[in-house]
């Protein structure tokens, strides 16, 4: 089944290899894989569609850098792309629309958006991948803060003066937004500031805000030499990585779930800090970086 193109934004594909059709010839057409527009969703469907290439007869496409949930979603459920890794919490947070439940395990979680997609969305999750990219609640060393955990930094900003800088959407977001994080640790910030994702980090650093809520895998936690603290109440949900792929692709393409689960468990979160940070701080490329890991995890041969 050929794939339609959605936009201008899925005008460009990179054609990683000119293999020959899916197993037993049911298919001609590629695996189209998709990907949000940051460093670790460049490296991601490297990996995934690396490991198919080298696991199955597919051929893979690539819409690189596509956009974020909100283009995702619809072009998985129009076929435009056939799978990319999702987070658990945004599945069922920013997706589903769901209420996060404060507590809840990782496994509880992947079932509920795994049945929502299913009866909603016509996709599925699949085994996770081994990492979580969630939020951490960060600040500068230089700050003399001495927290540990949220609570910890709730109880400074009782006493002190505290800014706080994030993403524009966290401070809309509901049920784990700032206003419900905020209600939940009874957090007392003098002022807040909106900021780009990929500026926000350089502010806490240079000191123009206190805290920012960080992804736990972003490299520039490291770079910029900052603290991070533990979500002590369990405010927000699990954001477990795994592939999320379409029914009807899975029908296509007989293979691809066994295949995908090869990859189930075998991302640990410092290696893919590891990774994030071989491209965002040595400038490497995300395609080689994925090829290094898959080696070095013997999962693929050179």
């Amino acid at each position: 089944m050929k794939k339609s193109v959605v936009g201008v934004l899925l005008a460009v594909s990179v054609v990683v290899s000119g293999c020959s059709p899916g197993a037993g010839g049911e298919s001609a057409d590629p695996i189209i894989i998709g990907g949000k527009p940051w460093t670790e969703q460049y490296i991601l469907p490297q990996i995934l569609g690396q490991y198919i290439e080298a696991n199955s007869d597919y051929t893979v496409e690539y819409e690189e850098g596509l956009g974020e949930v909100a283009i995702l979603t619809p072009a998985l459920e129009q076929g435009d792309i056939d799978l990319y890794v999702e987070y658990t919490g945004t599945g069922l947070k920013d997706v589903l629309k769901e209420e996060s439940v404060a507590g809840q395990s990782s496994e509880e979680v992947l079932d509920r958006v795994r049945k929502g997609y299913e009866e909603t969305l016509n996709a599925t999750w699949l085994e996770p991948l081994g990492f979580e990219n969630g939020y951490t609640l960060a600040f500068s060393k230089d700050s003399g803060f001495d927290a540990t955990t949220y609570s910890d930094l709730a109880e400074i900003s009782q006493k002190e003066d505290l800014s706080f800088g994030a993403p524009h959407p966290f401070y809309e977001r509901k049920g784990d937004g700032y206003d419900d994080m905020v209600k939940t640790y009874s957090f007392k910030f003098s002022q807040t500031e909106s900021f780009d994702p990929a500026i926000m980090y350089e502010a806490v650093k240079n000191g123009e805000v206190d805290v920012i809520p960080a992804f736990t895998t972003d490299s520039r936690i490291g770079l910029f030499d900052l603290e991070t603290t533990e979500d002590d109440k369990s405010f927000f949900p699990k954001y477990d990585a795994a592939p999320v792929v379409r029914l009807e692709a899975l029908e296509e393409y007989p293979e691809l779930e066994d295949v995908l689960n090869g990859l189930a468990g075998q991302i640990s979160e410092e290696e893919m800090l590891a990774m994030n940070a071989r491209v965002d701080q040595d400038q490497e490329v995300a395609s080689d970086v994925a090829r290094d890991f898959l080696i070095e995890k013997g999962l693929i041969k050179e």
